[in-house]
């Protein structure tokens, strides 16, 4: 049987990764640190995903078993042997498993078993080469690592909310997640034949879904929660964002500004109809009330939505260089960085106090040469951070007013392709 080593059994490794990979046959072994889920994994062998959709179901994963990631010499034999091997961990946290990928690679090596191919869902750009170069630090200098390590870039859409504190008690293994399962991947990242999933997406230019999933889905997300949380600041849910009727346009008109960007630069790939489709696709989901997304947990850790190549002003900065107007895109930075939403318990996420006790009080452009990493020397980022700045000074004024920051009248900011 074909063996799939899932490193990280967070939401994303169990929901979606992890089990359509079961379903397809393979037997699944995931690696954390966290002893509560491996021990769990490890007593039943399977575990449940409860589909929260319009057909809402029950799904049971089973063939699994667990790993802890700190057992180095666990988890270099689990991948020395396995057909595959994938990743969920955050990106911040991917540096922590490379002496591991490393390890593994070794023993492998030594067994004559071939190529490992790492599927990263991390939702990063570059992602290939951050792999390459982290393994890289924790291998003899003379190995060829590119023909021993395939890493594989993805795009993943599926959209899984935080499972609350009473869930996690009653049942640590049981997530939620939307019906989407479509995990949209490298083709070119392979060194040996795609894994046969159903599920599995192969893509020749792979960049261009990366980038449309950052800058249209993930951007998405941004508008909806910072949008709402200054227009209609007791909303609680994705669904009431996209459904009121200042927000829900908002939101769209600032998606559709990336969605015609990424035409401009994957004319190959995207069209203005495939687009559209797209983001009514994506809006639709994000209407979904069974899954009960919030608005918390799609703003919620600004510091890093506000870096230099995330969904914000790594969008901006895109929108810039093909020359494509986006002013809700400057305003969702604008407002993003005032974004205070809290959990169910009144609290707000630890790095976003932070942000609001000690960052933002310098201001905007602080923010935006700080956290953003803006160059003024460079004209693109120049644009962006003139533009953001002019929507803050916008968002500002129409607080201060009483006044819809949606609105945007006769504003001028964000005029890129002008």
């Amino acid at each position: 049987m074909d063996k799939l080593v899932q490193i990280g059994a967070g939401n994303i490794g169990r929901s979606f990764v992890g089990q359509i990979f079961s379903r397809a046959g393979f037997e699944v072994v995931f690696v954390d640190i966290d002893r509560e889920i491996i021990d769990a994994l490890n007593e039943r062998g399977c575990y449940t995903v409860e589909i929260k959709d319009r057909e809402p179901r029950t799904i049971v994963v089973e063939n699994v078993r667990g790993v802890d990631g700190r057992d180095m010499g666990a988890v270099a034999r689990e991948l020395a042997t396995c057909r595959v091997a994938a990743t969920a961990v955050g990106p911040a946290a991917l540096p922590y498993i490379y002496p591991n990928l490393a390890a593994g690679l070794l023993h492998r090596r030594e067994l004559g078993n071939g190529p490992l191919d790492v599927i990263i869902c991390e939702n990063m750009r570059n992602a290939a080469e951050a792999m390459y170069e982290g393994v890289a630090e924790h291998l003899p200098p003379h190995l060829p690592l590119r023909r021993m390590l395939g890493a594989v870039e993805t795009s993943i859409g599926k959209m899984v909310p935080i499972m609350s504190e009473d869930v996690r008690e009653r049942d640590p293994l049981l997530v939620y997640a939307e019906a989407y399962n479509t995990l949209i991947c490298d083709a070119r990242g392979f060194l040996n034949p795609v894994p046969d999933v159903p599920q599995l997406d192969p893509k020749a230019n792979m960049k261009a879904y990366v980038d449309r999933k950052l800058f249209v889905h993930n951007l998405g997300h941004a508008l909806c929660a910072y949008f709402a949380h200054l227009e209609a600041p007791e909303l609680v849910y994705t669904w009431e964002a996209v459904e009121h009727p200042t927000i829900g346009p908002a939101t769209r008109a600032g998606m559709m500004e990336s969605a015609r960007a990424l035409i401009r630069a994957y004319p190959d790939e995207f069209t203005e109809q495939n687009q559209r489709e797209h983001v009514d696709d994506l809006l639709l989901r994000f209407e979904n009330r069974a899954l009960g997304d919030t608005i918390y947990r799609v703003g919620r850790d600004v510091r890093r939505k506000l870096g230099p190549e995330d969904r914000v002003i790594g969008a901006l900065r895109f929108d810039a260089r093909w020359d494509t107007n986006a002013p809700y895109t400057c305003l969702c930075a604008a407002a993003g960085m005032r974004f205070r939403a809290t959990d169910e318990n009144g609290e707000m996420y630890e790095n976003d106090r932070d942000f609001a006790e000690h960052v933002y009080p310098e201001g905007a452009e602080h923010v935006l040469r700080e956290v953003s990493e803006l160059q003024p020397g460079d004209p693109i980022d120049r644009e962006v951070f003139d533009a953001v700045i002019a929507a803050d000074e916008f968002v500002s004024e129409r607080l201060a007013a009483g006044e819809s920051i949606l609105d945007l009248g006769g504003a001028q900011f964000g005029r890129f392709g002008a």
